[in-house]
C-alpha cells in the first residue's frame, strides 16, 4: 500500500477495537491503518498509566511503522497525539472531535469553559458523563450505558450501539490533570474535524481548538464519526495522506 500509514489513537473508555470499521474502510481504499491500544485502557494494569505513558506507547507504535504516518487522535486521544506527534515519522496530525491542549494546559484546563457553553450554542440537552457513573475500589470509572449511548453514539445505528457498548471499559481519570511534555501541533501540519452535533465535547470548544490547526473540517455528526460517518472520515484521511506526501 502506498502513502502514509494511518495510526489511530482512541479516547477514554474505548480501545483500538472502536476503529475496526474505519480500518476496514481504509483498507478498501488502499491505506494501511493501525489502531493503538493505550496502556490506560488496560484495566488490569497497576499502577494506572497516565498521559505520558500513553504517549510513549504511541511512539513505540510509530517506531515500528515503515515510512510516514498520519496520526489521528479521538477525544482524549487528542491529548496523546499532542505529545506523541513530535515523532519524526508523523507528517500530519488529525484531531477527531478531540482535546487539543497546549503545553501549559491539562484536559481539565481546556474543558473548563464547557460549563458555560452547556446550555447554549450546541445540541441540547447534553448528557453528563458522570451521571450514573460507578467507581471500583481502584478508582476506575465506568460510564453508565444509557449515558454512553447518547454521549458517544447518539447518531450511530442501533446495531453499532449494541456492538460498542459491551466493549467499553473502566477508565482511570488521572490523565485529566496531565500536561503534555511536547506540543506536536506547533511543529506539524494538522487538521481538526469538528463534530457539529457532538454531545460529549461541546462543538464550540472544538471550533476554538480548530483555530490552532492548519485546517479544519466540520461534519454533521456526533462524538464518534469513525462509526457514524465511516466513508466520510475514510475519504478525508485518504485526502490528508495524499496531500501530506504531494510534492510542493
Amino acid at each position: 500500500m502506498d502513502g502514509p500509514t494511518v495510526v489511530l489513537v482512541h479516547g477514554s473508555f474505548h480501545g483500538g477495537w472502536c476503529f475496526a470499521p474505519l480500518v476496514a474502510a481504509l483498507a478498501t481504499r488502499g491505506v494501511a491503518a493501525v489502531a493503538v491500544d493505550l496502556p490506560s485502557h488496560a484495566s488490569s494494569v497497576l499502577p494506572r498509566p497516565g498521559l505520558h505513558a500513553d504517549a510513549a506507547a504511541v511512539q513505540q507504535v510509530l517506531d515500528a511503522c515503515a515510512g510516514q504516518v498520519v496520526l489521528v487522535g479521538h477525544s482524549y486521544g487528542g491529548s496523546v497525539i499532542t505529545e506523541a506527534g513530535v515523532h519524526p515519522a508523523v507528517v500530519h496530525l488529525v484531531y477527531l472531535c478531540a482535546l487539543m491542549p497546549d503545553g501549559h494546559e491539562s484536559a481539565s484546563d481546556v474543558l473548563a469553559p464547557e460549563a458555560e457553553l452547556a446550555d447554549e450554542g450546541g445540541p441540547r440537552p447534553r448528557p453528563r458523563i458522570t451521571d450514573g457513573a460507578t467507581y471500583d475500589k481502584n478508582g476506575l470509572m465506568s460510564i453508565a450505558p444509557e449515558v454512553a449511548a447518547r454521549a458517544f453514539y447518539g447518531d450511530c445505528s442501533p446495531e453499532t450501539v449494541s456492538w460498542a457498548l459491551p466493549r467499553l471499559r473502566p477508565q482511570p481519570l488521572g490523565w485529566v490533570e496531565d500536561r503534555p511534555h511536547a506540543v506536536a501541533w506547533r511543529v506539524r501540519p494538522s487538521t481538526y474535524v469538528v463534530g457539529a452535533d457532538d454531545l460529549t465535547i461541546h462543538p464550540d470548544l472544538q471550533r476554538g481548538w480548530a483555530k490552532r490547526c492548519t485546517r479544519s473540517v466540520e461534519l454533521s455528526t456526533g462524538h464518534s464519526p469513525f462509526l457514524s460517518a465511516i466513508d466520510r472520515v475514510s475519504d478525508l484521511l485518504v485526502e490528508i495522506g495524499r496531500d501530506a506526501v504531494a510534492p510542493v
